[in-house]
């Protein structure tokens, strides 16, 4: 079970580093023997964390076989669907706890969404929901089902699901699931996954979380975001962990219709400057591919919504090479202690895009791109310090000269993290 000490979890008594992956559509479209090899994959990079939706995922890429949480009514050929609520699928859950057995075989904790935005009434996903939605009479039923079977495999639970929170009412079905989620599963941590580049939930909401759940998102117009969130919840007096729950994935499209995709390098970069923004806690990973658990050939998703590009089948998405930087991330922040790094708000090369982060004996940058830095506005006294450059595309240490008052150029050619560590001279 995992539990929160200040700004980090801890399990059993040891630091706990929430590295997810996102695995929103597993549950309506992953065959069993898939989602095993795809468990065993993640737990050999290192990943703690899967985060699911509970539910139909309302842009999951199609499957030949066709599995639904409730009675389905009607299904037409555009893919609109109606559901009724009162009429759980127990074959479904059954199967739902059959991929948890196996997620703690290989002791991933599972991140459970109960509503996504599509399921409540007028979030920003509304006018292009393929479902009807769910009757605020049927969400206590559903939790109270959802939170008893499924207490024994210790989850974490994202009340929403990329939402926003623009009525009363959009509040009130929120807070029935969480009223009874706790009255079911007191002991689960809850947090709320919301929509892009939002930085606020309401209070109440606020007020219950054991950590906030921030999304950078996949529009490559807001790069700032990633970095800026955090800081201003730290600004605003929030002590909870922060974690970034939906990056950028790797070769997902930018969104909007915008043409291009997002690389390795994007991934790699957006998560270090979580991390260094506050948002140390953990950080989720995310494949253009698995999300949507995507088959070649498969229809994908709803092109009025983000406006996406072609997932690449899950086989290959699998493979993608980022989440191994996302695992050697996790390494170097057990390494050095980062798990509560403070932000430093310091501008160097006028760009906010090189983040700095502190602990009481550390100093560390991330610089995305290779460049020499005027370090003078860190006041490091001569002799009091040494620096360590790392490589974070070869994940090697590299060369680097350097004075209290600059750090040269790496030997490396793409982005780097610089370790200062800080003594006290003889």
């Amino acid at each position: 079970m995992l539990t929160i000490d200040k700004m980090r979890f801890q399990q059993d008594g040891r630091d706990f580093f929430f590295l997810a992956d996102t695995c929103w559509s597993a549950f309506t479209n992953a065959e069993l023997f898939e989602f095993e090899n795809y468990c065993r994959i993640r737990k050999n990079q290192g990943f703690t964390v899967i985060q699911l939706n509970l539910l139909r995922q309302w842009d999951a890429s199609s499957t030949q076989t066709r599995r639904d949480p409730f009675k389905l009514v009607s299904l037409d050929d555009t893919n609109h669907y109606i559901y009724d609520y009162s009429q759980l699928n127990i074959a479904y859950f059954d199967r739902v706890e059959e991929m948890l057995s196996i997620m703690e075989k290989y002791e991933l904790t599972p991140a459970l969404v109960l509503l996504w935005a599509n399921y409540v009434p007028d979030t920003w996903t509304e006018p292009m929901n393929r479902n009807n939605l769910m009757d605020k009479n049927q969400i206590e039923p559903y939790v109270t089902y959802v939170a008893q079977r499924y207490k024994k495999f210790n989850p974490i639970y994202f009340i929403s699901g990329d939402t926003d929170f623009p009525s009363e009412a959009t509040i009130e079905y929120y807070n029935i699931a969480l009223t009874t989620l706790k009255k079911y599963d007191n002991d689960a941590l809850v947090t709320f996954h919301i929509r892009g580049r939002l930085d606020e939930i309401p209070a109440v909401f606020l007020e219950a979380s054991d950590f906030f759940s921030y999304q950078s998102g996949h529009n490559k117009e807001y790069p700032e975001k990633v970095y800026e969130i955090p800081m201003k919840l730290r600004a605003n007096g929030i002590q909870l962990p922060i974690i970034n729950t939906e990056p950028c994935y790797e070769q997902i499209s930018y969104s909007r219709h915008s043409f291009g995709r997002f690389t390795q390098e994007d991934c790699r970069r957006v998560a270090w400057q979580s991390i260094l923004a506050g948002a140390s806690a953990g950080i989720t990973y995310g494949a253009h591919g698995i999300w949507s658990w995507h088959r070649t050939g498969e229809r994908f998703g709803i092109v009025e919504g983000e406006g996406f590009d072609q997932p690449y089948d899950l086989n290959d998405a699998m493979r993608f090479p980022g989440a191994d930087d996302f695992g050697y991330l996790k390494q170097m922040v057990a390494t050095y202690q980062l798990f509560d790094v403070e932000p430093i708000d310091l501008i160097l090369k006028n760009t906010g895009q090189i983040r700095l982060g502190k602990t009481n004996t550390r100093i560390v940058i991330y610089l995305p791109v290779n460049t020499r830095l005027d370090i003078r506005k860190l006041e490091l006294a001569k002799d009091s310090f040494t620096l360590k450059a790392i490589d974070l595309e070869k994940r090697l240490e590299m060369t680097v000269d350097f004075t209290e008052d600059s750090i040269e150029m790496h030997t490396g050619v793409r982005d780097a993290l610089y370790i200062i560590e800080k003594y006290s001279p003889h």
